[in-house]
This record gives structure tokens, sequence and C-alpha cells, in this order.
């Protein structure tokens, strides 16, 4: 299958064209090589028979000429993370909205009906909380000044009492916090629009916290593992935020990458005009004290350190139920938590000169 990978000179989606390769696919890169995401001279993939298209997908006539010949589309071209400020806000919805836009628009004229797209676990804001006396809740966004108190664990709406957090499954409400989180959602919204209108298939895999090797370095754009690592490569102690009970599912690249590749073989079996999402996680969430703890230690050292500062948007726990995802297209996630740690701990990271070099392959 010829398969048209945007953003696959990326972190991610280096690494599943790597696993297209491997499954015998034949992938087609196209990538735009921004500065957030490779910083430093811009320079085209490797291997260099890989066939690729530097342009960024909210360029019509590019997408036109990429999709010739193609059979599927995984999307992963996207502005990542929180940004700086609020005046990220606009190159954010370009990017990822209006690039995802044009993206389907071109799919449909040129009669490409199959989708897989990077969605994300931030589409549902904070995560399953349930409450001793009400059952499962959806706590209000936390409060500057409780934030700033150190009060990090948000409360029942509706007696104010302590909560637990579970696992967030596919049917869970959505609540973006964030642009970042807002633009997700809307690709998804984007996506099953263009199914129903063209007798599409599309599938929405929502990442959890991606990590491992080829991760970005020294950018706003980046992860928190990201950041962590960088800091120990520096011989830094990765600065942790909040107090580090933060639940996250830290779910390996090259898990991710098989999951798309599954995705992508499994349109054919789904009816014309659907649109489905799935969680994809590890299923065994940490918190990020802990994976603060994990690399520095498989580093050795130094030892992070919790600063209590905070960032607003950010969510105090969400993790994934992925069982849809296994249980429907058959997907198993195999590195666990330790052993991704460890590994990447060591791994090379995209550097500030950028090495957009495919990872994995």
């Amino acid at each position: 299958m010829r398969v048209l990978v945007t953003g696959g000179a990326g972190f991610i989606g280096s690494h599943i064209v790597g696993a297209l390769r491997r499954r015998g696919h034949e992938p087609v890169v196209m990538d735009a090589l921004l500065p957030a995401a490779h910083p430093g001279p811009a320079r085209p993939p490797e291997p260099a028979d890989v066939e690729f298209v530097r342009a960024d997908v909210r360029d019509a006539e590019a997408v036109r000429a990429a999709l010739r010949g193609v059979e599927a589309v995984c999307h992963q071209a996207a502005m990542v993370g929180l940004g700086k400020d609020f005046g990220d806000a606009a190159a954010y919805v370009g990017c990822n909205d209006l690039g995802t836009a044009v993206l389907l628009g071109e799919m449909a004229a040129a009669g490409v009906r199959a989708l897989v797209l990077a969605g994300s676990m931030v589409v549902y804001g904070e995560g399953r909380y349930d409450c001793p006396a009400h059952g499962v809740v959806r706590p209000a966004p936390r409060r500057v000044e409780d934030l700033g108190a150190g009060r990090f664990e948000p409360n029942c709406p509706a007696c104010g009492a302590g909560l637990t957090p579970g696992l967030v499954t596919e049917d869970a409400p959505v609540d973006p916090r964030n642009v970042y989180a807002t633009t997700k959602l809307a690709q998804e919204h984007l996506a099953a629009s263009w199914a129903r209108c063209v007798d599409g298939r599309t599938l929405s895999l929502r990442y959890h916290n991606v990590y491992g090797p080829g991760m970005p370095r020294d950018t706003p754009y980046a992860g928190v593992a990201s950041f962590f690592r960088s800091s120990l490569a520096r011989g830094e102690a990765p600065r942790v935020y909040e107090d580090g009970a933060q639940r996250r599912d830290f779910v390996h690249v090259r898990d991710v990458a098989a999951a798309n590749v599954t995705a992508l073989e499994a349109l054919g079996t789904r009816a014309a005009g659907t649109a489905a999402a799935y969680n994809t996680g590890s299923g065994d969430p940490h918190t990020v004290g802990e994976m603060a703890t994990a690399l520095a230690t498989a580093h050795g050292g130094p030892a992070p350190v919790v600063t209590g500062e905070f960032r607003l948007g950010d969510v105090r726990h969400i993790t994934a139920d992925s069982t849809r995802l296994r249980h429907d297209l058959g997907w198993r996630p195999e590195i666990t938590f330790t052993a991704g740690m460890t590994e990447f701990a060591h791994a090379e990271q995209r550097s500030p000169g950028g090495d957009p070099s495919l990872a994995g392959v």
C-alpha cells in the first residue's frame, strides 16, 4: 500500500515510516521541516529511497501532487505541546486545523478515502474522577490561586471532597482546556465530516504521552519526557512541576508507530462513511515524578527536583483505557515502562542542529 505520511520526518512520523517499510508498504514523506520541530539546517530525511516532498499541508498544490498514486494517508503533521503562550494560538490553528482541512479537501478531489489521524488524549481535558458521594464527576479547570498555594488535586464540584482518578474511555465527554487540545478535537471533527461526505474511512489514534528515541530537545513544543532527558544530557536535574504526582500514560513511540500501521491496514474492513477514535496508551499509568526518577536512575543522575511550579492549561491526571484498540484491532504495546525509560535515558535526541533522519528505519 502506498501511504502518504504527513509530518513523516518528525519524531512519531519517522518511526511510522520505518514501521510501514518493515511491513512491506511504500511510504511517501511530506514534511515542511518547520523550525519548531526541526531547528537548525533543514535537510531531507534518510534513507534516500523514501520519496520525500518538502511542503506544508496548507499548500494545496503540493498536497495534490503528493497524493498521486496514494491509497491512504497517515496524518501526523501538527504543532504539538502547549507552546509558549496564547500568542501561539493562530499558529496552532493554522498548522493543525487549516492544514487538515486543506489535506482533506485534496483527498476528496483525488479519490483517496482512507485516513489515520494523529489524535491526542488532550481532547478529554481532565481525566476520569470518582467522588465517594457523587460517583463520576468532571471537575472544573483548576484555579490559579489553588495551584499557587500547592493545592494541585481537583475536588468534587458538588461537595468539595477529594477525588479518585481513573481511566478514561473513548465515550467520555470531551473538554479541551488549551489551544492545542482544541485544535486536536477540531481535526477529529473535520475528519469525521470528510468521511461522511465522501464515503471515506477514518480512525483517530488518541495518543497519550509518547516518548522514545528521536524526541526533539531544547524546544518549548517538546513533551515532558524530552525536557527531562535534555536536562540529564546537560548534567542538570530534571525539574518536575507541581508535586510530581500527576498521573500519565507513557507509551513508547515504536508501539505508537505499530498502532498506526495496524490502523491503516484495518481501514479497508471499515464501512464507508465511518469514523472512530481509539485511546492509544501503554495501559500502565505512572506519575510524572516516577518517570523523572526512572530516567534519572537509568541515566546515572542527577536526581529530579520537585519545584512546585505549574503551567496554566495543564491537567492533573489523564490516563487511558486502551481496551477498545486492543479488542477491535488486535494491537498490543510491547515495550514496558522500565525497558522503555532505560533505553530512552541513553538514546539520541534530535539536536538543535536539526537531525530529521528517519528514526527506526
